[in-house]
């Protein structure tokens, strides 16, 4: 074994196969001859990120070809490296095709996505009781994970400060439709046992949610001991601070895989246009019956969904929430399409609906 490759810690496995390796990446990687290797990112820094390869863990840097295409590698990503064993150095080349890419809009007036992670195959959006546990926030939610491919599932933490978990499980159902909904408690780790079917060998899960939801604490009680710093939550209006501040994959017992990510303040959607009738399938269903094919579901006559929730078969806050994010879906991609600049002239000769509607819904200038 190159001496480079031997780990300093002696407790620390030595890997047989990079996780989450298949046969599509062998074949993708063939096309390499010569002093390559493949490896997967565990984690970024601001110039270098550390992977997994057979062996060990390494850092490499990005090539300047890859950061003047503006080609950036996020945790998850299978990666081509140069091997350059004469000056014992590494070099990130080129990135294997993706499975899935959890995406999300960039915040202010970027019309930009921002790469999460990648290669994901099981989503946990990990939410808590208390202030934390927001419907809207979970369909925002749902509909970013259904966009990146990836299987959602919902985690609602912290069950032992509540007396009726069933109760939260079964509001929360209401919108996820056939998504999973697991109440846990990673403190006392009551609940974690119906995660196993999640978790298999070779298998990425991710985590998203809030800053304090216990997402750290999940991880470490899946470890066994403490691998991810926590902090507790203000008392005052339940938010936690950021204890994860860099995205990291980390390799459990039993040959899983978890990608955990710092909390998410802000939650843009950006081109999530695949995920938003997966997210609402109860009212795009619906939408079969209305008179018009192009029907928004505001005002239009014979309306099947405005029709349902007259009925009480849809709640009000549901369907306005499903305005306000196809209002933003159409507004983010008038910015990707006319650019930041076409956007400001917009505001000043007449507001396009889909730009009007998003500031209806918001309240944003």
């Amino acid at each position: 074994m190159d001496d480079r490759l031997k780990s300093e810690n002696p407790d620390e496995p030595y890997l047989e196969v990079i996780p989450g390796w298949n046969d599509g990446l062998e074949t993708a990687f063939s096309a390499y001859k010569g002093p390559y290797i493949a490896g997967r990112v565990a984690a970024q820094h601001k110039t270098v990120c550390d992977i997994l390869i057979l062996g060990a863990m390494v850092q490499a840097a990005i090539s300047g070809a890859m950061r003047r295409v503006g080609k950036q590698p996020v945790v998850g990503d299978f990666v081509v490296l140069l091997d350059q064993a004469e000056i014992n150095s590494y070099t990130i080349v080129d990135i294997l095709p993706r499975k899935t890419c959890l995406a999300r809009g960039s915040t202010g007036d970027s019309s930009d996505e921002q790469v999460i992670a990648a290669n994901i195959d099981t989503i946990f959006i990990v939410t808590a009781v208390g202030n934390d546990l927001n419907l809207r926030r979970l369909e925002r939610y749902l509909t970013i994970v259904y966009s990146s491919g990836a299987n959602p599932v919902i985690l609602i933490n912290k069950i032992d400060l509540v007396d009726d978990p069933a109760q939260l499980i079964r509001e929360t159902q209401e919108i996820a439709g056939d998504v999973p909904v697991i109440a846990i408690s990673a403190l006392s780790k009551d609940g974690l046992d119906k995660l196993i079917p999640y978790i298999d060998p070779a298998e990425t899960v991710a985590l998203i949610g809030s800053s304090g939801v216990g997402k750290s604490t999940l991880i470490n009680a899946f470890f066994g001991e403490v691998i991810q710093k926590t902090l507790g939550v203000r008392e005052d209006d339940d938010k936690g601070k950021h204890t994860t501040t860099v995205r990291q994959l980390f390799l459990l017992p039993n040959g899983g895989i978890f990608i955990d990510n710092p909390g998410i303040r802000e939650i843009q959607l950006g081109d999530s246009s695949d995920g938003i009738d997966r997210t609402f399938s109860d009212i795009t269903d619906l939408a079969q019956g209305c008179r018009f094919k192009d029907c928004t579901h505001h005002d239009e006559p014979h309306c099947a969904v405005q029709r349902a929730v007259h009925q009480g078969l849809i709640p009000q806050e549901r369907l306005d929430s499903y305005h306000k994010l196809t209002a933003e879906l159409t507004f983010q991609s008038e910015k990707a399409e006319l650019g930041l600049k076409g956007i400001e002239k917009i505001k000043y000769k007449g507001m396009s609906q889909g730009a009007r509607k998003y500031r209806e819904f918001t309240g944003k200038p």
